[in-house]
């Protein structure tokens, strides 16, 4: 009788999807599977052994035992094969065989073999647990209310421990009804992209919406359109160049409005610090210490950058600390010869048994050397926060961390605050927010297929430092300060606060003006010269020069869009001259609808095998030293959904390895490139001292970053 408990297997070219309504009794799963049959046009499964079992009772014959369960078994499969036949797409299984086994199980503390073979081989899409969050409701045949926590325990491990695919369903009929058609849309495309109901649970858990995933592997596949340069902006040409004066009256400007504003510096400071030891990795993987001298891998190398490491060893803030436990593991490290005392100090520095500095947030590492103190760049943050991101005595400091690294950053911050607060008499609030994993993508291998690890399993890879934005959306703030972890200074933080508090000046007056105009073009007062006026504002402040077809257009058509160009976030963005720093720049863009508008471009974006194009990268004055003052407001004091603003098609195809396996992956819009392509844009000139970012350990033996 084996046979009889076989499944009908999938066949054709559009086989049907099988849902199975899982869970105890009395927790809707006779309801949701009506509800699912009824809106998909389709058919579902009855639980067979309610009027198998009836029909016992009835019959005087008794109640349900251990001697009922195969022949249960054998109904409910034959009335699944039947349905299965005349199906229209999908099917839904109000029960199934491991119901029925986990039934014998808990009741009878048997199942037999033939309904345990079956239960574990017959195969669901997809299952619904149901949860216990329903009225339980007496039917006649049902046991008692008492338990039901620990019975839908029992039933959820049975899924683990089968591995069966689930999701839970809760929440009243209606609810559990949206849910559930939403998942199986998402199923359905899963099944068409050709992933599968493990794959899709693991999407589903990320939180990452498969149309994001779709049009990620259109992209893979098609490739990342380049940036369109125009040209590089340049002063008076993009860039805008402040005299003294200009720059004491924008400073002033936000002084004098402060009071009115809610304000908040927001640090991205997820990164560990592995690039920034990089070359000091490499020289342990690659030092060879029995057979040559660490000059003569210099030279092997060209390894410049070791070589001025070892130089300016004792002007690093932490090399007294590395110092003293190295004398503490080796007490007769004085006399040990200048190689093995540089070979240990750098082991030492970057072993996960003492200072593991590569795998650490760069943003708790020692930067600056004081008289009285070491002070690692989230303090510095912190004193500048202090300094230009306060208001009424408050101030607001958000970092973006990774979770497991949020710890050290309080601890630091819990040490120091209380000081900075008593200096500055202002108190500190320091929020922080993580890289949502629903902004994560899939990797690919080289052929655009989903990449699999050793177990199967995808690979989710971080989506970029683009996936803030989300994490900048959720901000509540008038003005918003934005400066990386790294671009901190050891010297001039007065003068370093007073340019920030100067693009803060520019950006509220350009607020304050667009603000005008927007309510202005709400109004039934709007006259042609007040249009003219909003259009040479846009020309000469914005960089903004609408088309001649403008003046084509009925009034109604120009007052909206005048408003459609004018309300939207603002970014003010400083500018320093380039003196070889990688990294991006501001450029003249054209865009796939034939506007220029100023970007910040990344070299990566850009197409470097065109001669014209590499030409114009060549001529860029500037560098974007990632220094942003933002305003997230509209004129109606409503947050912006920032999300509206993204450039979809600025993102970034990076090659990476796993496990040995190369594979590529998809990075999103960078957050102050693509993710803000469509934000109002402007470029001011600023000194170039206050761009002073740590991207090597070398780079602390900078000015900057030394004592006076």
């Amino acid at each position: 009788m084996e046979e009889n408990l076989e499944q009908l297997a999938k066949s054709g070219a559009s086989p049907i999807i099988k849902i199975a309504i899982f869970g105890p009794e009395s927790t809707g799963k006779t309801t949701l599977a009506t509800q699912l049959a009824e809106y998909y046009k389709t058919v579902w499964v009855p639980e067979f052994a309610r009027d198998y079992l009836q029909e016992k009772l009835d019959s005087g014959r008794g109640i349900c035992d251990i001697d009922d369960m195969l022949p249960i078994a054998y109904g409910q499969t034959k009335l699944e094969n039947e349905s299965a036949l005349i199906a229209n797409k999908y099917l839904f299984c109000d029960t199934n065989l491991l119901v029925t086994k986990v039934f014998s199980e808990l009741y009878y503390n048997f199942c037999d073999s033939l309904l345990d073979k079956a239960a574990r081989a017959h195969q669901y899409d997809l299952f619904f647990l149901t949860d216990i969050d329903v009225p339980w409701e007496d039917d006649g045949l049902r046991d008692s209310p008492e338990g039901r926590e620990s019975v839908f325990e029992v039933f959820k491990q049975s899924l683990i421990d089968n591995k069966k695919p689930f999701i839970t369903i809760s929440g009243d009929k209606e609810t559990r009804l949206k849910k559930a058609v939403a998942i199986i849309e998402d199923l359905t495309m899963a099944f068409q992209m050709g992933f599968t109901s493990l794959d899709f649970l693991q999407i589903y858990e990320h939180g990452i919406p498969l149309e994001n995933i779709k049009k990620e592997f259109d992209i893979f596949k098609k490739g990342i359109q380049k940036s369109v340069l125009v040209n590089p902006a340049t002063l008076n040409n993009g860039i805008l160049k402040l005299s003294d004066a200009d720059f004491e009256q924008k400073a002033g400007y936000f002084d004098a409005n402060t009071s009115k504003l809610k304000l908040k510096k927001f640090v991205p400071a997820s990164g560990a610090a592995t690039r920034m030891f990089k070359f000091l990795s490499a020289f342990l993987n690659e030092f060879d210490f029995e057979n040559e001298s660490i000059n003569a891998y210099i030279n092997r190398k060209k390894d410049t950058e070791l070589a001025l490491f070892i130089i300016g060893m004792d002007k690093f803030p932490f090399f007294e600390a590395v110092d003293k436990k190295l004398k503490e593991i080796y007490p007769d490290f004085n006399t040990l010869g200048r190689d093995y005392k540089n070979y240990y100090f750098i082991k030492t520095l970057l072993s996960p048994e003492y200072f593991d500095f590569a795998n650490k947030p760069k943003g708790i590492l020692p930067f600056h050397k004081y008289a009285s103190h070491i002070a690692a760049p989230i303090q510095e943050h912190l004193y500048e926060c202090a300094f230009y991101a306060t208001s009424n005595n408050r101030s607001n400091l958000h970092l973006t961390v990774s979770e497991n690294h949020q710890a050290q950053f309080e601890e630091i911050i819990e040490k120091v605050k209380g000081e900075i607060e008593a200096e500055s008499n202002s108190t500190i609030n320091v929020s922080y927010s993580y890289q949502k994993e629903e902004t994560d993508t899939v990797a690919v291998d080289s052929e655009n297929k989903p990449f699999r690890n050793e177990k199967g399993m995808l690979v989710f890879r971080p989506g970029g430092h683009g996936a803030l934005i989300e994490n900048l959306n959720a901000i509540d703030a008038d003005v918003v300060f934005i400066k990386n972890i790294d671009n901190v200074s050891q010297n001039n933080i007065k003068q370093i606060s007073f340019y920030k508090k100067a693009l803060a000046g520019v950006l509220l007056e350009l607020q304050h003006q667009i603000f005008d105009y927007l309510k202005a073009l709400d109004s039934h007062e709007i006259t042609p010269e007040k249009i003219n006026g909003i259009l040479v504002f846009l020309k000469m402040q914005l960089n903004i020069d609408l088309n001649d077809d403008f003046h084509k257009f009925k009034l109604k058509n120009q007052i909206s869009k005048l408003k459609e160009t004018l309300n939207k976030p603002i970014r003010v963005c400083g500018m320093v001259k380039n003196e070889g720093e990688p990294g991006g720049g501001p450029f003249w863009v054209r865009g796939i609808d034939g506007e220029v508008t100023l970007q910040i471009v990344e070299t990566s974006q850009i197409d470097l095998n065109n001669a014209a194009q590499f030409k114009i990268l060549g001529n860029a004055t500037h560098f974007n030293p990632v220094d942003l003052v933002c305003g997230l407001k509209n004129y109606q004091n409503q947050k912006f959904d920032l999300k509206e603003f993204v450039d979809p098609n600025s993102g970034f195809i990076v090659h990476k390895n796993s496990g040995g396996m190369d594979l590529k992956a998809y990075e999103l819009p960078g957050l102050w490139n693509g993710a803000m392509a469509n934000w109002l844009t402007v470029f001011v000139e600023v000194p170039l001292f206050t761009f002073s970012p740590v991207k090597t350990v070398n780079d602390l033996l900078k000015p900057a970053h030394q004592p006076l």
